[in-house]
């Protein structure tokens, strides 16, 4: 059974990469891979002689979060018959979608265009820009819904 390996983060975009996903996998019977990865801006740990508290496990605990209510969130659900592995992957957005698409032997990246980093006015973002060039696999990054609709 071939894989399909989607990166969720919460965003709207993700939630629209998700739902393409998911009906793409009713179709062709793949098993979806969700992946949600974080990690510690390192920003988070200060400047030279200051030590920030970070709770590393909390990070985790709340990616596992976000990947859960973004599934269970799905609009229609998930389509009968797919399957949903879920994963939370320690690293950046790009290198751990990029692995996890090396480790599943994945046929098909998928991706929102904009998740929840910064410069939203951007039409590609730094992820999927990344995956573009790197991902071992086709990649499909979904574009937005237009204002107009």
């Amino acid at each position: 059974m071939s894989t399909i390996v989607v990166g969720v983060d919460g965003s709207d975009h993700a939630a629209r990469a998700l739902r393409w996903a998911l009906d793409l996998a009713a179709v062709t019977q793949a098993r979806v891979a969700a992946v949600a990865a974080w990690n510690v801006a390192p920003m988070a740990y200060g400047g030279p002689g200051m030590v920030v508290p970070v709770d590393v496990h909390e990070c985790e605990r709340g990616a596992e979060t976000t990947l859960d209510e973004a599934v269970a969130s799905v609009p229609g659900g998930i389509p009968a018959g797919v399957e949903v592995e879920r994963h939370v992957v320690e690293g950046g957005a790009a290198g751990a979608l990029i692995e996890e698409a090396r480790r599943h032997e994945a046929t098909l990246l998928v991706v929102g265009t904009r998740g929840h980093g910064g410069f939203t006015g951007l039409l590609l973002g730094s992820v999927s820009a990344a995956l573009a060039h790197h991902a071992p696999c086709p990649l499909v990054i979904v574009p937005p819904v237009p204002a107009n609709r």
